[in-house]
C-alpha cells in the first residue's frame, strides 16, 4: 500500500515541483509551488467542481428537503421517495461529497509531505527520478521576500479570507417572512466562519511552503465558485432559490 502511495502520488508531485523550479520557475520555489498548485487544480478540475456543485445546490435546496420532510412526516417512505426525485431533478448524489473526498484525501496527504521534505537535499537526492536533474540545494524562497521553510501568519490570513469568500458565496440568499433556518443552512452558515479559523489555527504552524500552497489552492475555489454559482443560475437554481414558499 505504501509502495502505491509513493509511486502513484507522492514521488510524481515531487519530481513535478522539482522539475518545475528547475524550469518554469527559474529556481524560485514560492513560483514552482504556484505553478504545480494550479496545474493539480486543472487536472483535478471536474471532482472539485462536482463538489463544490454538490455543496451549493444541497444548501440551496434545504428549504425544499424541509417542507418534504414536513408534508410527508408520517410516511417516511414516500418521504424518501420525494426527496431522491429532488436530487435526480438536480443531479445531485446525496453521497458524492464522501466519495469526491476519499478521491482527493491521498493527493492533499502527498502534497503535505511533499512540501515538508522539499527542502530536505537528501530527501530530494533520493525520490527524484533519473531524468530530473535534483539541484544540490533548494533556496527556500519566494521572490526573495518570504522565507518558505519558516511560518508566515500572512500566508495563512490570504488562505483564510479566500476560504471565507467561497463560502460566503456559496450561500444561499437569507430567506424574508419570518422563516427559520433548517438546521443544515444553520451549519452551513456556521462552516464559512469556522472552516476559516481551522486554516488560521492548524496552518500557522506549518512552514510557509504548505500555506503558500492552500492559499493559492483557495484563491482557485473562488474562482471556480464563481463558475459554479453562473451555471447554477443559468440552469434554474438562482442564489435565491430558497425564497420559494
Amino acid at each position: 500500500m505504501v509502495y502505491l502511495y509513493d509511486t502513484f502520488f507522492y514521488q510524481p508531485l515531487l519530481n513535478a515541483l522539482v522539475a518545475l523550479y528547475n524550469s518554469l520557475a527559474f529556481q524560485d520555489l514560492g513560483l514552482a509551488i504556484i505553478f504545480l498548485t494550479i496545474a493539480i487544480r486543472l487536472i483535478l478540475f471536474p471532482l472539485f467542481h462536482k463538489s463544490v456543485r454538490h455543496q451549493v445546490v444541497m444548501q440551496r435546496l434545504q428549504p425544499e428537503l424541509k417542507k418534504i420532510q414536513e408534508q410527508h412526516a408520517k410516511d417516511r417512505e414516500r418521504q424518501a421517495k420525494a426527496m431522491l426525485e429532488l436530487y435526480r431533478a438536480h443531479r445531485i448524489n446525496p453521497f458524492s461529497g464522501f466519495l469526491l473526498l476519499l478521491v482527493q484525501l491521498p493527493v492533499l496527504i502527498a502534497l503535505y509531505q511533499v512540501f515538508s521534505g522539499i527542502l530536505d537535499p537528501q530527501v530530494v537526492a533520493k525520490e527524484v527520478y533519473s531524468f530530473v536533474h535534483a539541484p544540490e540545494t533548494l533556496t527556500p524562497s519566494f521572490f526573495g521576500l518570504l522565507n518558505l521553510s519558516e511560518q508566515s501568519i500572512f500566508m495563512v490570513g490570504l488562505a483564510a479570507l479566500a476560504q471565507y469568500i467561497q463560502g460566503r458565496m456559496a450561500l444561499p440568499a437569507l430567506r424574508g417572512g419570518g422563516h427559520s433556518p433548517t438546521d443544515a443552512e444553520r451549519m452551513g452558515r456556521n462552516m464559512v466562519y469556522i472552516a476559516p479559523l481551522i486554516t488560521l489555527v492548524v496552518f500557522w504552524q506549518f512552514p510557509a511552503a504548505v500555506s503558500l500552497y492552500w492559499a493559492v489552492s483557495s484563491a482557485f475555489s473562488v474562482v471556480q465558485q464563481l463558475i459554479v454559482n453562473r451555471q447554477l443560475a443559468q440552469g434554474g437554481i438562482p442564489p435565491e432559490a430558497g425564497r420559494r414558499e
